[in-house]
């Protein structure tokens, strides 16, 4: 159990700097092609890039988490198989985008600019399926600071290569082929992650039956996710026009900040260290998680309270008044990440205990509210009241997730209540503070 902990901590640790340098590296790129195209392009690879995660994730059958869940995780035909699922369901995931999404999108948003950029994008699917499984093994032995490694150098060519594109050729193509290199990139520098480390094809009827039986709910949870998170960019792209979608894309990304955190954590750490925990007493491994969770969430809270304090002034410094619109929504978006925090600290639980189920519950939930709630909002106030409705959202993804916790004897509503009167008091003082100084209450350009 020391063991597992110093590994637990050591992960969080490198996860953390990980995400940060890549974290780094995305803003600084986001600068620079922000100043070289329009927002318009934003808006546009917005679209196309929600496309192509859809696909992903309603194809998902959790082959990352079988590998880290699975007590034949290090056998070579386990992985193998799992290998030869995830190339096939990258072929498919293309010829499906082809066949039956391209035409009726560019049809339904009227841009025949979609044709193409679409099944160029989605070619990143394809090459990424074929990438090793070395990638999930390090993720079940937890070597997370080989992982952060290896990411932020992938990152490093990625953007390099895409900074390079625009550069010489400022248009949305540029965009579509640089997120086709970098499936390229993922696919061939994974092979080197670990010495002698191979995949080939192999059909273990075992393993396949034991992927799909974890992965159908998998690819439940998956495919909902994707609705519960990528809907608001489907249904503002209908609403508003597309560079209003790319100004959104900036607020929402810089408001997620803390959100992708600990999503990176959620994945890389505390699910694969609850997973290892996970035929403990419930009462026992309750106690553990609650203890290491308050201390994720304090410290959460302080970081996203000063992110809705300056956030708008960051915007205001680093990009140019067509982006001035981006300064009124970060910070409302920003508040409603924290049921999304709440969420994300503690849902690998049911995952890790076999309950997937919850996690596509909560996400339909959240689905629902977009597709219903969005529309009537902007009818009603505009895209003041979409951005709250999107804001505040990850509510009855809450609260479904809590439903499942009791019923699994992991309930937390007492931290959740504590931690979250502790995040009202910081930032209320912090933006009593932000007053005091003279610059006012973030959305006063929205008033």
């Amino acid at each position: 159990m020391t063991s597992l902990k110093t590994r637990a901590i050591r992960g969080a640790i490198w996860t953390t700097v990980g995400f940060g340098g890549k974290y780094i590296l995305r803003f600084g790129n986001n600068l620079v092609l922000t100043r070289l195209l329009q927002p318009e392009f934003f808006g546009l690879m917005a679209l196309v890039t929600t496309f192509r995660m859809g696909l992903e994730l309603f194809s998902d059958i959790g082959i990352s988490q079988n590998i880290v869940n699975s007590k034949r995780g290090d056998d070579p035909v386990f992985l193998n198989t799992a290998w030869s699922l995830q190339a096939i369901r990258g072929v498919i995931i293309w010829l499906i985008c082809v066949i039956f999404i391209t035409y009726p999108a560019s049809y339904f948003y009227d841009d025949k600019r979609l044709l193409i950029l679409i099944p160029i994008s989605v070619l990143s699917s394809v090459f990424e399926g074929f990438s090793s499984t070395s990638i999930h093994s390090l993720h079940k032995r937890m070597e997370l600071g080989k992982i952060s490694i290896y990411e932020f150098a992938l990152q490093v060519s990625f953007v390099g290569t895409l900074i390079a594109l625009v550069y010489f050729y400022p248009t949305i193509w540029s965009l579509a082929i640089g997120t086709a290199i970098g499936g390229i990139y993922k696919l061939v520098s994974s092979f080197w992650l670990i010495p002698g480390y191979t995949n080939k094809f192999a059909w273990d009827k075992e393993a396949v039956k034991e992927i799909l039986s974890f992965g159908k709910w998998m690819f439940a949870a998956s495919g909902l996710m994707f609705a519960a998170e990528q809907a608001d960019r489907l249904v503002l792209a209908k609403l508003l026009s597309f560079k209003l979608l790319g100004v959104y894309t900036i607020a929402y990304t810089l408001a997620s900040i803390p959100k992708e955190v600990i999503r990176q954590l959620s994945y890389k750490v505390i699910f694969p260290t609850i997973s290892q925990q996970r035929d403990l007493p419930r009462s026992i491994l309750r106690v553990k998680i609650l203890k290491q969770r308050r201390l994720i969430l304090l410290g959460c809270a302080i970081i996203l309270a000063a992110l809705v304090t300056v956030g708008d002034l960051i915007i205001s410094l680093l990009y140019d008044q067509r982006y001035i619109a981006a300064t009124w929504m970060m910070p409302i978006l920003c508040c409603g990440m924290w049921f999304s925090l709440l969420f994300y600290t503690i849902s690998p639980a049911l995952l890790a205990i076999g309950k997937p189920l919850y996690s596509a519950q909560s996400n339909f939930a959240r689905f629902i509210i977009i597709i219903l709630a969005v529309p009537i909002a902007h009818q009603s106030f505009g895209i003041i009241g979409a951005i709250g409705v999107i804001a505040f959202s990850d509510v009855p993804l809450y609260i479904v997730n809590l439903y499942g916790l009791w019923q699994e004897k992991l309930f937390c509503f007492a931290q959740d209540v504590q931690t979250t009167v502790f995040f009202i008091i910081i930032l209320a003082l912090l933006l009593f503070l932000r007053n005091s100084l003279g610059f006012g209450f973030p959305i006063e350009k929205l008033v």
